[in-house]
């Protein structure tokens, strides 16, 4: 009997980080040079930028021209639909402009949708939910939770009927936050590796009350990097492997993205994972 090995693609949440030349860039590479060498050793990346602002289609254009033909690229959500809630049609007609250019390369597949500590599990909530749904009918779709609320026994299924997928995530077991749980809800799967830094998940800039209230903080810089400076080691990661093939047994492909990107730790840690599952006899 023929099988299909899985489909497993490892990448990191974002490229553009000054701090990574030297422990992943070579030294002296400028920041244009960037997503060109990244792709040589990566093949798909989350576009992380668009959180921050939507650009205009020619900078994501410019993206695909510096990568190979069958590189991925996930794009993230802007805040205004993940931390403001908007239901602006604009919005959303905007975005979806954007992402022509690597939709027309063969390019894009799919779009995540992180939402703050702060979105707890509620009819508000849910029916957010669904409009994003709707804002993007026939995008794939994953949603990235914070809060421990969405942990309710029918949550799979409930996105597995509105075709929304579900973004599993490592991050520290404090109060309040999701365990390491996953779900396939839309065909693939997908988890994210923020670190496990305990100690400095809430010393980010972020106050508890401006969590709750799901204020973003105006601060960014080495105080918000703290939450996600964590160096995976070869044990913790080895803790995956299991969920891993789990997922790819059931999935028609995989995501494992790493968001620890301080100083090239997420870079180092996605190539630890793909020595790990090659080890285990999990092609990539």
């Amino acid at each position: 009997m023929m099988t299909t090995a899985p489909e497993i693609f490892i990448g990191t949440s974002g490229y553009s980080f000054a701090d990574w030349v030297g422990p992943f860039y070579p030294p002296g590479t400028r920041s244009a040079d960037f997503l060109g060498y990244y792709a040589t050793q990566f093949n798909c990346v989350e576009v992380n930028s668009t959180y921050y602002g939507i650009p205009e289609p020619r900078v994501l254009a410019n993206m695909e021209k510096k990568t190979p033909d069958g590189f991925r690229f996930i794009v993230k959500l802007n805040q205004a639909m993940t931390h403001e809630y908007s239901a602006d049609p604009a919005l959303y007609a905007k975005f979806l402009d954007v992402l022509a250019p690597l939709k027309a390369a063969g390019k894009y597949h799919g779009l995540l949708a992180q939402f703050p500590w702060a979105f707890k599990r509620d009819e508000p909530s849910k029916a957010h939910l669904e409009r994003l749904r709707d804002a993007f009918p026939g995008e794939p779709l994953w949603v990235e939770f914070r809060h421990d609320s969405w942990m309710h026994p029918k949550l799979a299924d409930w996105l597995t009927e509105r075709a929304i997928g579900y973004c599993a995530v490592d991050e520290p077991q404090l109060p309040g936050l999701l365990p390491p749980v996953t779900h396939v809800s839309n065909g693939i799967g997908y988890v994210r590796f923020h670190g496990r830094n305990a100690k400095h998940w809430w010393d980010n800039g972020t106050s508890r009350a401006d969590a709750a209230s799901g204020r973003a903080s105006p601060l960014r810089g080495s105080r918000e990097q703290l939450r996600y400076d964590y160096d995976y080691s070869e044990s913790e990661l080895m803790q995956w492997l299991g969920r891993v093939q789990a997922l790819a047994q059931k999935a028609k492909q995989t995501y494992l993205f790493f968001n620890n990107c301080h100083a090239g730790q997420a870079a180092r840690n996605a190539k630890l994972m793909e020595e790990l599952l090659r080890r285990s006899g999990l092609a990539l």
